[in-house]
């Protein structure tokens, strides 16, 4: 089944999230949409990652961030002997999951916090120095000035 939601919008005003983007689109089986998230755009550079996670305790999640990979993954603990429940209704999902996210260059998890059944993973990007463009002036100063510190003047 094809995802028929229209990213474009959000293309447009977010930085150095294209692979994620892309990953979105093609994504459609139903084992994909345990558990759900939402992306925001917190700042230019900063953006969350928000999991809902409701019934797992932080030591029963793990988060790994590897290059350009973020994984989630979550198991829950088993139950502990004498420790029984007899449930009438089982409506939380509770099942292991495995949620893997494509970051762009330059991009890190800056935080990660687990409140209220939400896994909120903050991230940020940061584009090294030698990275960011830098105004040369022709015959002047040897010293080359960053186009940012240009334009905050």
């Amino acid at each position: 089944m094809r995802n028929s939601f229209d990213w474009t919008p959000y293309r447009r005003s977010t930085v150095g999230f294209d692979r994620l983007f892309d990953f979105l689109e093609t994504s459609g089986s139903g084992a994909e949409n345990y558990p759900p998230f939402d992306i925001e755009k917190v700042a230019d550079d900063h953006f969350r990652i928000t999991v809902a996670v409701a019934g797992f305790k932080s030591d029963e999640i793990e988060i790994v961030a590897q290059q350009n990979m973020l994984t989630v993954s979550g198991r829950k603990a088993p139950a502990a002997e004498g420790e029984s429940r007899q449930l009438l209704y089982s409506g939380i999902a509770t099942r292991a999951f495995e949620r893997r996210f494509q970051l762009a260059d330059f991009v890190r998890v800056s935080a990660a916090d687990l409140a209220d059944g939400l896994l909120i993973i903050d991230l940020v990007r940061e584009v090294p120095e030698a990275m960011k463009p830098h105004k040369i002036a022709i015959g002047g100063s040897a010293t080359p000035t960053l186009v940012e510190d240009k334009q905050a003047a």
